[in-house]
């Protein structure tokens, strides 16, 4: 057998022997347990709050996944509806993040003299939290979705540039010495020998934005409301639903590792061997 298959395999007995244990511990209590009629009507339980099990959060998944895209008001949508309105802030501000970083990538990596300019910039903007722009942003955009874009533009850039530039800047001096000796203007030297050189490079840095933009987002839009999974995760919560919330976890974990996958993929493409 191969050792894809067995770990596929292993991977599948750990996840239902960790099911199963969820599932045995959050069983609600047996009849020798339960309180009385008179007690129930009473409303005198004492018996905590428990972590809905497995079986009750597939239930609840069913149901979502059979109509995802139902639309019954501003905080009643499916799934689907809520999946979408993220993946569009998270692709707009990472797409706007891209056009920016990697081109000012490429520049700093082919000049030191831009190195030493802009990196002192860099090392003090690339710490500070995206969502301690928020407040910023909401006082200047006025918008929250538009804010929450550009939450997710400010920790896309950082990845992609750092990557950019280092892809860049380690491209083999040998390969750029012969694209001047064939006499390749400095345009066609960028994109016929350094771009496929420090392509897997660029693509590790998207993958990384990628994952923190997907990660932000979530915060993001819980903190501005309105539609999104994040809202949607704390607006299950207020209504002490936690087959929603554990169901919209498990969503956003699906969704970044898809996202994530997506990205490696064309990671894996554009690899070399030398």
């Amino acid at each position: 057998m191969s050792l894809n298959f067995r770990a596929g395999v292993l991977s599948l007995v750990i996840l239902f022997l960790l099911l199963g244990i969820w599932e045995a511990l959050n069983q609600p209590p047996d009849a020798s347990k339960a309180l009385s009629e008179f007690e129930l009507l009473m409303g005198g339980s004492d018996q905590e709050a428990r972590v809905p099990p497995p079986s009750s959060v597939l239930k609840h998944a069913y149901d979502e996944l059979s109509n995802p895209f139902y639309d019954a008001g501003p905080n009643d949508k499916g799934i689907g509806i809520q999946i979408a309105y993220s993946i569009y802030r998270v692709l707009l501000g990472y797409f706007a993040a891209a056009l920016i970083a990697i081109p000012l990538g490429f520049v700093i990596g082919m000049s030191p003299l831009m190195y030493r300019a802009l990196n002192p910039f860099i090392q003090v903007l690339r710490p500070i939290s995206p969502l301690a722009w928020m407040p910023l942003a909401l006082f200047i955009i006025k918008d929250s979705e538009q804010s929450a874009i550009f939450v997710i533009f400010i920790c896309s850039i950082w990845p992609m540039l750092i990557n950019t530039a280092f892809g860049v800047a380690s491209v083999r001096t040998d390969w750029v010495r012969v694209a001047q000796t064939h006499e390749l203007s400095q345009l066609k030297t960028a994109f016929q020998v350094i771009l496929p050189a420090a392509a897997p490079t660029i693509l590790t840095g998207m993958r990384i934005s990628i994952g923190i933009a997907w990660l932000v987002i979530v915060a993001a839009e819980m903190l501005v409301g309105g539609t999104g999974i994040g809202y949607y995760v704390w607006n299950e919560w207020n209504n002490l639903d936690l087959n929603s919330v554990i169901f919209s976890i498990l969503m956003i974990g699906v969704v970044g590792m898809i996202l994530d996958f997506a990205l490696g993929t064309v990671a894996k493409i554009v690899q070399y061997e030398e």
